[in-house]
């Protein structure tokens, strides 16, 4: 990690190995996209933002998969939130993984927040939970791309993501951010 806390691009990333909605597990040091395994961290069950952010993410599987991009949702959920959110949220192509530990979440600097009681979709908040972010990282394993967010809203937009991954694959155009000291 950088001097601000946050990983630092070109570096490698923490893995990752986490149980799969529907059963199964994940790990990152397994994926071996053609460009990037895309991780998109998120709220839980509860969020009406994640809801709609993930759907959308949902109704783009196919482009980015397309592009040579991997996408897999991540959540501090267990695993009945993370099955209800997946069918519930129609995120049939998308992977849900769940179960990420505040340790786990520490490590790729997410933002954590304390729950307050029920959601706008009427869902108690869990105890503690991570704030959205969303992640490049490379088939090495190196990060590319990050956003980490304080709040549900204002998260990256996916449209503009996939442009700026077809230039950047195109171009090979390096991580930018990397300076750490």
């Amino acid at each position: 990690m950088g001097p601000t806390g946050h990983l630092i691009p070109r570096q490698c990333v923490p893995d990752l190995s986490l149980p799969l909605a529907g059963g199964g597990s994940w790990r990152l040091s397994d994926q071996k996209p053609k460009h990037f395994t895309m991780l998109a961290f998120y709220r839980g069950m509860h969020c009406s933002v994640c809801r709609d952010y993930l759907s959308h993410l949902q109704s783009m599987h196919a482009a980015f998969s397309k592009r040579g991009v991997t996408p897999i949702a991540i959540s501090t959920d267990d695993a009945e939130r993370a099955c209800s959110a997946e069918a519930r949220w129609g995120l049939e192509d998308l992977c849900v993984a769940y179960g990420l530990s505040v340790l786990q979440a520490r490590e790729w600097g997410l933002y954590i927040s304390r729950g307050c009681g029920r959601s706008s979709l009427g869902i108690e908040e869990p105890p503690m939970f991570v704030e959205p972010a969303l992640f490049l990282v490379r088939p090495d394993r190196t990060l590319y791309y990050a956003s980490v967010q304080s709040m549900p809203f204002g998260r990256p937009c996916f449209e503009e993501m996939l442009r700026g991954i077809e230039k950047a694959v195109a171009r090979d155009y390096p991580a930018r951010g990397e300076v750490a000291d």
